[in-house]
């Protein structure tokens, strides 16, 4: 039987004989089934292919869960991009602070007690960097002292950060004061004989000041912080300097053109420690003094340039061993911190009206009390 719709009925039809007025029989009843639209049925095979296609790229993908790939959008772009950066930033931080808890661990008990401590970022603290001239072996000039043997603090450099403040006061290394039980000496003796504790007495005597913590700057790390950095740009004038003897003497001889150079660890190193410039020979300590302020104004600058992200981790793992401090990874942090929102001051340097020849032998630099009070109240204003 054909039904309205031009399928056939698939039941045929159903007779029941019920006995009636005159023994008729009832006339038989049919069952319609309608077949679905042909459109109905082409929605329903495309959905089962796609649920299909999407069962095979759950499995291809190894996930029960997983649905198609969603498409890449700016916004997404940009978390990727966020998420990436956080965790570079992180492990650079965790490389900094394990490496900085292993440095400070090196300062001695005598040391700590000498310093007044404090959280540099949180108040108002002065920092007591020291540059002995004990050099490496392999930049140890004829006569100089090398790494582990007593040597002179090269430089000597105050700053004054934390809290808002944002000073630095230099003082030079031939400066003649009074050493505790060792009589008048140059200031950068005071190293040598009693190590970090004394220097940082003598100078609190000298300046009647208070100082909280004491970094002293590792020649042996120096290079490779410099290098991890990828080398910095130095502005300075012309400079021939031979380390050592020179390199025709197996030394090193650094030689730099005045106005803007990029220079690797080494040659920074070589320029630190430059005593007598062949290009300009009536330079002085002064000079010098300046010259290292700038390789560390330097760098600051290569430290906060975008270039440096990319060695960021490297950088804050050599960055801790370049110096010994008393400060642990935090302390550190916060130092760093403090000096990078304060800017970058210029540095002040206690000026010497003359010069004295001293019972030992050797001449000195006399500062006036005037000059000496003048530059500390500066310094502290920060």
């Amino acid at each position: 039987m054909v039904t309205g719709d031009g399928s056939e009925g698939a039941g045929g039809p159903e007779q029941t004989a019920r006995p009636g007025a005159g023994g008729d029989v009832e006339p038989p009843r049919y069952t319609k089934y309608r077949s679905r639209p042909r459109l109905l049925r082409r929605h329903e095979e495309g959905n089962a292919l796609e649920e299909l296609r999407r069962e095979t790229l759950r499995r291809s993908r190894g996930g029960r869960g997983a649905g198609p790939r969603k498409p890449l959008t700016f916004g997404r772009a940009v978390r990727w991009v966020a998420g990436a950066i956080a965790v570079w930033l992180t492990l650079s931080l965790v490389l900094f602070l394990i490496s900085a808890q292993i440095e400070s661990s090196k300062a001695s008990g005598e040391t700590e007690r000498a310093l007044a401590g404090g959280f540099p970022l949180a108040s108002k603290s002065t920092i007591l960097v020291l540059g002995s001239d004990a050099r490496t072996a392999s930049h140890a000039e004829r006569g100089a002292q090398t790494i582990g043997a007593p040597s002179r603090s090269d430089s000597i450099l105050l700053v004054r950060t934390g809290g808002g403040a944002s000073a630095r006061l230099s003082i030079p290394r031939d400066t003649v004061v009074d050493i505790p039980g060792h009589g008048r000496e140059k200031i950068n003796a005071a190293y040598a004989i009693g190590g970090a504790p004394l220097a940082i007495e003598t100078i609190e005597n000298y300046l009647h000041i208070t100082i909280n913590h004491v970094v002293e700057v590792d020649f042996a790390n120096f290079p490779k912080l410099i290098d991890a950095m990828g080398g910095i740009d130095y502005t300075g004038g012309c400079v021939v300097s031979r380390i050592n003897g020179g390199s025709r003497n197996g030394g090193y001889t650094l030689r730099l053109k005045p106005g803007t150079t990029h220079i690797d660890g080494k040659q920074a190193l070589a320029l630190a420690r430059t005593r007598k410039n062949s290009c300009n020979p009536s330079e002085s300590d002064l000079t010098r003094a300046r010259r290292q302020q700038k390789i560390f104004a330097a760098m600051k600058s290569r430290l906060l340039s975008p270039t440096t992200f990319v060695r960021l981790p490297w950088v804050s793992w050599q960055a801790p061993k370049a110096i010994k401090s008393d400060m642990s990874g935090p302390s550190l942090l916060g130092l760093f911190a403090s000096m990078a929102v304060g800017g970058s001051p210029p540095t002040r340097i206690l000026r010497p009206y003359g010069g004295v020849t001293l019972p030992g032998g050797g001449a000195g630099l006399l500062v006036s009390d005037s000059e000496r009070r003048s530059e500390v109240r500066r310094f502290l204003r920060g």
